[in-house]
């Protein structure tokens, strides 16, 4: 043991990854149907090691929560103010039964065990896992004119309560929001997440990464000319529907690969290379000769780009509009695959209204693709680098946000730097969704910033109040303990059914967001958002977790004054 503790004194950041490495693996074992997670995995590791002995600087959890919770909220930006309106006043009820029957619960279960005010407001920081209520009941109890001895006493039962029922209110909130809520949805959060991103896509298929269809729209098949000998280039694209154009894009004569033009008369032992919808190419077919292999035809290389819509020309029409006043010559060869709007994907339908900075993928050659480029605007290059600038500005941001005190008499309000984060994230997250060209984060930086953020942010918890709490518990029995589960899981189990069966939620994935954040429960969150696969949870998690900042805050005096 001495030797362990000379260890992590010597290298605390080595508690740390181990509580990472050996929690994540402990997450992923199942007992029956019950997986641990590696968040909850990793929070129990760090406590077990905490019992030799740890000192871990509160900075390093600092760090982590605010890069994690700025992932989530810079992935979430677009999603998050599109869904504002009526629909959110859902999440503010939800919020608030939350908030109502916690304080319910501190308040009654204090009278009934006779708990003074510093524990019982100590067990609602922890077993809501609201540090900031420490701070508010803190100070509250400072108001009480008690003398300096009582005064120490009591403010120091607030961190002991927290200690005791912080690791549980973690945990447990886990356990009920990515464990119980689905059984009793009836669905998977991973099911009803999929089923919500398929809605937002409009219809379109949604793959999985590897994924890809065994029919793709756009195809190139090569035929002999037969028939069609004797026609020029134009004539026979032409004869395609024009819903599904068609491109003659080259053609072999005489073992010579020649590029075509409109006007060109084929041959019938001409070797076409045709590219275009699929619809459009079955319908040549009976104009055509047989069709051949592909190592028969002209070989060409065709590509994929996705060009951001900034010509004032182009924006603020329909899609039928451009489609009868941009030239043929200029729509010649190039084949639209999707239209989105920030992260929403655009029914490409005539009646569909173009915007700026709308983002449409292209298909073409690439002397096509840069026509298209000219004409529409610039290209959105995929890039692996971070843009650290813009992320270094956001968080910033966000630190500074959460610095700012609003006072309604004694109580302090402030969203603290996990809510300034958060915020800052949807704001830049909205704007980057606005300019793509500025603020670039791949997506496999955002999910290490989430993975690590958080499990790190938990290991930290349970490294720096674990030795604490079990002490705590060893000294002072198990009703402290108790009582905290209690606090935990009554109000997360009664918001669970009003939100159910009154608020009508229908959608697991959904549902399990909204939940953990009315509990700002950023580990049940972290497990609900592996589960998901998606970012579907995101946006009701950002409604109840900016109104739980606020609403739970606010116990701590309330509970001061009621116990």
């Amino acid at each position: 043991m001495n030797l362990l503790h000379e260890v992590f004194r010597l290298s605390p950041e080595l508690a740390l990854f181990l509580s990472l490495a050996i929690g994540t693996w402990i997450g992923k074992l199942k007992l029956g149907a019950f997986q641990l997670g590696g968040v909850a995995g990793a929070l129990l590791i760090a406590v077990l090691i905490s019992q030799v002995g740890i000192t871990i600087d509160s900075g390093i959890k600092n760090v982590l929560f605010a890069v994690f919770i700025y992932a989530v909220g810079f992935e979430s930006g677009p999603k998050f103010f599109s869904s504002l309106g009526r629909r959110t006043l859902r999440e503010i009820a939800l919020a608030l039964i939350l908030v109502i029957t916690s304080l319910g619960t501190v308040v009654a279960m204090a009278k009934f065990f006779a708990l003074d005010k510093g524990i019982a407001a100590g067990i609602a920081a922890g077993a809501l896992t609201q540090s900031a209520i420490i701070g508010t009941a803190s100070a509250a109890i400072a108001k009480l004119g008690l003398d300096p001895a009582q005064l120490q006493q009591m403010q120091g039962n607030v961190a002991v309560g927290y200690a005791v029922t912080y690791i549980f209110g973690s945990l447990g909130a886990i356990i009920i929001c990515v464990n119980i809520l689905p059984k009793i949805m009836g669905r998977s959060i991973r099911e009803d997440a999929i089923k919500a991103e398929r809605e937002m896509m409009q219809g379109a298929p949604l793959l999985a990464p590897g994924q890809q269809p065994a029919l793709p729209e756009l195809v190139g098949r090569v035929f002999l000319a037969g028939p069609a000998g004797g026609k020029t280039v134009a004539q026979i694209e032409a004869t395609a529907a024009p819903l599904f154009p068609v491109t003659l894009e080259r053609l072999k004569r005489k073992d010579k690969v020649i590029s075509v033009v409109p006007d060109m008369q084929l041959n019938e032992s001409d070797v076409l290379l045709l590219v275009g919808r699929r619809k459009g190419i079955i319908s040549l077919v009976p104009f055509l000769g047989r069709e051949l292999d592909a190592d028969e035809g002209p070989e060409m290389i065709m590509q994929s780009a996705e060009v951001l819509l900034t010509n004032t020309a182009l924006t603020g029409k329909s899609i039928g509009q451009l489609r009868t006043q941009i030239s043929g010559d200029v729509r010649h060869g190039i084949f639209v695959t999707a239209l989105r709007r920030g992260d929403t994907l655009l029914p490409f339908k005539d009646d569909t209204v173009i915007q700026h900075n709308d983002v449409v993928t292209l298909y073409g050659s690439e002397q096509d693709i840069q026509r298209a480029v000219a004409l529409a605007g610039p290209s959105l290059i995929k890039s692996a680098k971070t843009d650290l600038m813009f992320h270094g500005f956001g968080l910033s941001v966000g630190l500074l946000l959460g610095l700012l005190v609003l006072r309604i008499g004694s109580v302090p309000l402030t969203l603290g730097s996990g809510g300034g984060a958060l915020l800052s994230g949807l704001l830049f997250g909205w704007y980057q969704a606005r300019k793509p060209l500025t603020g670039n984060m791949p997506i496999p930086a955002s999910g290490l910033l989430r993975d690590l953020g958080l499990a790190g942010f938990v290991a930290v918890v349970g490294l720096q109040s674990g030795l604490q709490a079990v002490h705590t518990v060893r000294d002072n029995g198990l009703s402290i303990f108790l009582i905290g589960i209690v606090v935990t899981v009554v109000p997360l189990m009664i918001t669970l059914f009003i939100g159910r069966y009154l608020l009508r939620y229908d959608n697991t994935a959904v549902f399990a967001g909204a939940l953990a954040g009315t509990r700002s429960a950023n580990p049940a969150f972290g497990e609900i958002l592996d589960k998901a696969g998606n970012a579907i949870p995101t946006a009701p998690f950002a409604v109840t977790y900016g109104l739980a900042n606020v609403f739970l805050t606010l116990l701590g005096p309330l509970i001061i004054a009621l116990v």
